[in-house]
């Protein structure tokens, strides 16, 4: 049996799929994450780092998200949700209305999920302006609970 520590909380696929979310000023917090062809390099230093400053700020969420903007092969931005504003942080908020879809497996499937996605989307009758990716657990904890989740953010019109 697996005795390492879980650090991500567990995901309920449940709240997430298949859900429309409109958020008002939703408060984040950003990082910039180095990637090379979209595989990041230093994304666990900056995760940790944010939740270093929520933490002293007490500023958690009571359901946190971090969501991967993914606009470049290069690089992507990072927002984790925040309950107020966090002094020593780049503060961010995003507005808009948003489906969420969950899919379950392994990263090399992101091609088709981002296909399914915009399906999805389509069929909903709406037009998508960008998607945010939710890597809902660190890959250890993913190992630990048998599942690996990303959820796909298709902000619509």
């Amino acid at each position: 049996m697996n005795k390492e520590p879980v650090c991500c909380p567990k995901f309920n696929p449940e709240h997430w799929d298949g859900k429309e979310h409109r958020w008002n000023n939703k408060k984040f917090i950003k990082g910039h994450v180095i990637s090379f062809m979209h595989i990041p390099l230093n994304f666990g230093g900056i995760i940790t780092r944010l939740m270093n400053k929520i933490e002293d700020a007490k500023a958690h969420d009571k359901d946190p998200i971090w969501l991967s903007d993914e606009k470049s092969l290069f690089g992507s931005d990072l927002f984790v949700s925040v309950s107020k504003d966090v002094p020593t942080a780049v503060n961010f908020e995003i507005s808009g209305t948003f489906v969420s879809k969950v899919f379950t497996g392994s990263f090399s499937n992101m091609g088709k999920w981002i296909t399914h996605m915009k399906e999805f989307v389509s069929s909903k009758g709406k037009q998508m302006k960008r998607m945010l990716f939710w890597y809902t657990t660190c890959p250890k904890c993913a190992k630990k609970y048998g599942q690996n989740h990303t959820v796909i953010f298709a902000e619509t019109d």
